[in-house]
């Protein structure tokens, strides 16, 4: 199964953290390759982004279910294909350190089926990985830049 997982510590409060994380807003336009969402409802979007799958460069569509939303520690979820088949979840996890310094946590589980899944699975193997990375250090990144934006007066 292709899975990334990538921890960072920030100089944030897990309050502030869980107030990023909790609105998928915030964080879907992250994702590498994003190309647009929809929120059907509070639990659930729809995603489409490109995708390298090898030598080939793909619009993917995914649905995605927020499974658990356990304040302020955990946001989980789930990812359907739409448009490809792939079926996957995965979660951002908050630990407060100290009253101002968090480890976050992303994960990423991504599997895809059918005739083609061999060869794309041993490409996720690799890719996985790194955009679970990439998505981790650009959340991160996202919310050390609001927090350094003073609030208006």
């Amino acid at each position: 199964m292709p899975q990334g997982l990538h921890e960072i510590e920030l100089d944030l409060s897990i309050s502030t953290i869980w107030e990023f994380v909790s609105v998928m807003d915030n964080w879907i336009p992250l994702v590498p390759g994003y190309i647009s969402h929809e929120i059907i409802h509070a639990r659930q979007s729809t995603w489409t982004f490109s995708g390298d799958i090898g030598i080939m460069k793909k619009k993917i569509q995914l649905q995605v279910d927020i499974t658990d939303w356990i304040q302020p520690t955990l946001v989980r979820f789930t990812l359907t294909g739409l448009n490809e088949n792939f079926a996957g979840d995965g979660y951002f996890q908050a630990q407060a350190l100290s009253p101002n310094r968090t480890k976050m946590t992303g994960f990423l589980d991504i599997t895809a089926k059918g005739v083609k899944a061999p060869m794309v699975n041993a490409f996720l193997k690799t890719s996985i990985p790194e955009l679970t990375q990439e998505l981790t250090e650009a959340v991160a990144n996202r919310m050390k830049e609001l927090a350094s934006i003073p609030p208006h007066t």
